[in-house]
């Protein structure tokens, strides 16, 4: 890969321009940031990229061209590139939601030029270039989308960048993509603010000083619903239809819970606790968490 323009260098976008960097995988790594902010930062950690203040000057030097803005900002920024683009450079990004913004790209992007979806599963709950880690994507998934327009050739070279960034790699396409991550991801990022919001209103209402004294649940749902409010309402939106879907379920669950409690039907809330116990067991199995009691609370 000669040169590789990263749009928007948040958590994201920092972390590959170091990995990138770091892994030598390309020639020149072009970072366009239109937050002054950001542009300070970058600055400050002496990122290992070009900073430019045109977009269109990254996008005429570029092969891969990589966008890791709010989906939200996907329209306006096509359009800001559109004319500037060939059809052998390679398109992919970020985003945790693909449909919506799939319908975006097909409605906005000038024809015969390809776009290839990506969706690493990595994060975190800060926000900005000097939270950027050049480890973040070691061992994490990222799902690549093969819809009917895919191009394989794109497809195949985008598998070997996220396997040289470090990730495993998976395949499927935009819809099954976003009925997984809406219960895996939308819907418990969702439950964190909503509980941290309940936890707001009781403590007014009651008047205690309810945070002086949040256990760890309350403490680890806090951290998610630290995450950043830009890139989550865009998720909550454009994967509309499946995280509705996902809150009737909770909904559903949620009020089973509430009978079993009112009633306090034995038999029945155990078995749930039983039940659900096995999960944490099946993503230890899978390597998804490590088996250590209070990780990341030391």
């Amino acid at each position: 890969m000669k040169n590789i323009l990263i749009i928007g260098c948040g958590l994201l976008g920092s972390s590959l321009v170091r990995k990138i960097s770091r892994k030598k995988i390309a020639k020149k790594i072009l970072i366009y940031e239109k937050s002054k902010k950001n542009i300070l930062k970058i600055k400050k950690l002496k990122l290992p990229g070009i900073l430019i203040k045109k977009l269109q000057d990254g996008v005429l030097q570029s092969n891969l061209i990589i966008f890791c803005i709010p989906m939200s900002e996907y329209k306006k920024t096509i359009l800001k590139i559109n004319k500037y683009l060939t059809p052998k450079q390679i398109i992919t990004d970020v985003g945790s939601s693909k449909i919506k913004s799939g319908e975006i790209i097909k409605k906005n992007l000038k024809k015969k030029i390809f776009w290839t979806s990506s969706h690493p599963i990595a994060g975190s709950e800060v926000s900005g270039p000097e939270y950027g880690n050049h480890d973040l994507f070691n061992n994490k998934w990222c799902v690549l989308i093969k819809d009917k327009q895919t191009n394989l050739k794109h497809l195949k070279i985008l598998r070997i960048f996220w396997k040289k960034i470090g990730s495993k790699t998976v395949v499927m396409d935009s819809d099954k993509h976003d009925k997984i991550f809406s219960m895996t991801s939308h819907l418990p990022h969702l439950i964190a603010y909503n509980l941290v919001k309940s936890a707001q209103d009781f403590e007014k209402k009651q008047r205690y000083n309810l945070l002086k004294y949040s256990a760890g649940g309350l403490r680890d749902f806090s951290r998610i619903a630290a995450s950043n409010e830009i890139m989550w309402r865009d998720i909550f939106f454009n994967n509309k239809k499946n995280v509705l879907k996902a809150i009737d379920i909770f909904i559903k669950n949620l009020n089973a819970f509430k009978r079993d409690i009112n009633y306090k039907n034995d038999k029945s809330i155990l078995k749930k606790l039983i039940q659900t116990k096995k999960v944490r067991s099946k993503i230890l199995k899978l390597k998804q968490d490590i088996n250590k009691p209070n990780f990341g609370r030391d």
